[in-house]
């Protein structure tokens, strides 16, 4: 699945997206960097047709998808725990997903079993509501929830935020054996450079609202990024 933005804006007040063009091919780990306010989150919410632009167009399988719905059975994403409904467990939760999609109790069991390493015990069989969860695992419900059906294609907001080292280094493992086994398109926003470097297979760097720069990953793009980075903050 490919995913396109066209002329895209968005304006608030003393901000503006703005990309003129942007194509992510099926099969990309598409890596959004940038610094708080840079316009990241925003775009993702223009994908996922939770705001409308002011201009231009976002395409999913060359379909705009503030025209078609048909984008939402193959797309997952998490952005915040406004996705959640938290006086439901997880384990109600996860079941209120899968009843959006066709899946057999077999498949939820196998697909549940992916995400073992990374709920370390601390998620499922716990009796608790996820509103009375830590923040890291209530993260981590809510990734789980997007990637829970195989989703063609994933948008995530910042999901390396609220994680302990070890759980970014599993979930940044699982999204790439997930990538390698479907070939997904998968969109990840994140300021953790590190993670977007060691995951992402092309990264844009958003400043000001606008994609200033648009790289191929290789086994210095961590550098370049903290050379950016570090001169932008001093």
């Amino acid at each position: 699945m490919n995913f396109k933005a066209k002329n895209l804006k968005k304006k608030y007040d003393g901000f503006e997206l703005d990309i003129p063009k942007l194509e992510i091919e099926s099969g990309d780990i598409f890596g959004f960097a940038g610094n708080n306010g840079a316009g990241k989150t925003t775009f993702l919410r223009l994908c996922l047709d939770l705001i409308r632009a002011d201009d231009g167009r976002v395409l999913s399988n060359d379909k705009d998808v503030a025209e078609y719905e048909d984008w939402k059975e193959y797309t997952g994403s998490y952005l915040d725990e406004g996705f959640l409904v938290d006086f439901l467990t997880p384990e109600e939760y996860f079941d209120l997903v899968v009843c959006l999609h066709d899946m057999s109790d077999q498949e939820i069991e196998k697909s549940l079993n992916r995400f073992n390493d990374l709920f370390n015990g601390g998620v499922l069989g716990q009796n608790k509501y996820i509103r009375d969860m830590s923040t890291g695992n209530k993260s981590k419900v809510g990734i789980a929830s997007a990637l829970l059906f195989y989703p063609d294609v994933i948008l995530l907001d910042e999901p390396f935020a609220n994680l302990d080292p070890t759980s970014r280094k599993i979930l940044s493992n699982l999204l790439i054996e997930i990538n390698n086994n479907g070939d997904k398109t998968m969109i990840i926003s994140s300021h953790d450079i590190a993670n977007v470097a060691d995951l992402c297979t092309r990264i844009a760097i958003l400043e000001d609202g606008k994609i200033i720069r648009d790289i191929q990953t290789s086994d210095k793009t961590y550098e370049k990024l903290r050379e950016y980075f570090e001169v932008e903050k001093s």
